[in-house]
């Protein structure tokens, strides 16, 4: 790969690599070489600017979760090194909470869950990012609710004028990457298939999963078949019912040995007027921002991953209705 450590076979190796010689292999120091000085780096809980921030970040998290490991699941991409390349990363993160943090008294619970991470790179280095973390997964198993947790967090940081803003794009701090991914068929049969489910086009689930379809979804749910995923698709839906459903980053993949594959980046914007998944209507404004990987089958989506951070959505929802 031109501009890239010849170490590296390829961009997925790349990704794969630095991932764990960051995490697993303590080299925390070589953020300052893999990740630009001035990257902006948005999640769903914050928007944040430089490499020391990430830093500070990482290091926190591992003395929370000293044992952390970064399971790479799949790295879905589109570009070139010479103008720069997008991967989306899913990767299935075990940790056991041994240490103090934001997530309260060390509690020793083993911890299972996903992120989703969209990063661009060119020169061997990293320059604008998305991360999302699947946060109802981890606080429901440390024995807490994503409500209750926004609130202490909201709480914690000073009430809703002080607290840490969630991530909207009236706060982004645009970089380098303007790309929108590729226009490769299976990406551009995912967002139609989303697109139709956004407008209501339910009745595409049956036609368009596999039955056995297995789904992994916010909140570290794990499902099989139609039932559970247009319970899913319907309640997050139901929720903002006429917020605007954009898709931000698309690209699809058919690589040797893999299914057809997709990777969408997606957010919801609006407000929160409708029963569903997040309970009784409240009017308040919602920025949602979510990504999704997929594989195809001979009966249509065979596997499908969702990951949003249901505590950044009802920190927006307590920061203007508590």
């Amino acid at each position: 790969m031109k501009g890239f450590d010849s170490k590296f076979k390829d961009f997925p190796d790349y990704i794969l690599g630095i991932t764990q010689e960051i995490w697993e292999q303590r080299g925390l120091a070589t953020l300052h070489h893999y990740y630009a000085a001035d990257i902006p780096v948005r999640s769903p809980g914050s928007m944040v600017v430089g490499n020391q921030t990430v830093i500070a970040a990482t290091m926190a998290t591992l003395a929370e979760f000293p044992d952390r490991q970064l399971l790479g699941e799949d790295v879905i991409w589109s570009g070139s090194p010479e103008e720069g390349m997008l991967s989306s990363h899913r990767i299935l993160t075990t940790a056991t909470h041994l240490g103090n943090g934001v997530y309260g008294a060390a509690s020793g619970k083993a911890l299972k869950y996903r992120v989703i991470a969209d990063c661009h790179a060119i020169n061997n280095q990293i320059n604008d990012e998305w991360l999302i973390r699947d946060q109802g997964a981890v606080v429901r198993q440390l024995g807490l609710d994503p409500k209750d947790y926004a609130q202490d967090l909201i709480d914690r940081e000073g009430g809703p004028e002080n607290c840490v803003q969630p991530f909207t794009p009236a706060i982004d701090q645009p970089g380098p990457y303007r790309g929108q991914g590729n226009q490769e068929e299976f990406g551009e049969k995912y967002a139609s298939i989303l697109q139709r489910i956004m407008a209501a086009e339910v009745s595409c689930i049956q036609s368009q999963y596999d039955r056995a379809c297995q789904s992994e979804y916010p909140g570290g749910v794990s499902t099989h078949s139609w039932g559970p995923i247009e319970r899913f698709w319907m309640g997050l839906r139901a929720s903002f019912p006429s917020a605007t459903f954009t898709i931000d980053h698309q690209i699809g993949r058919q690589d040797p040995l893999m299914p057809p594959r997709a990777a969408i980046r997606f957010s919801l914007q609006g407000k929160h007027e409708g029963w569903g998944s997040f309970g009784k209507p409240t009017g308040a404004d919602v920025y949602i921002m979510a990504a999704a990987h997929v594989e195809f089958g001979p009966y249509g989506i065979r596997r499908e991953f969702v990951v949003f951070d249901e505590t950044s959505i009802w920190k927006q929802i307590l920061m203007q209705t508590a």
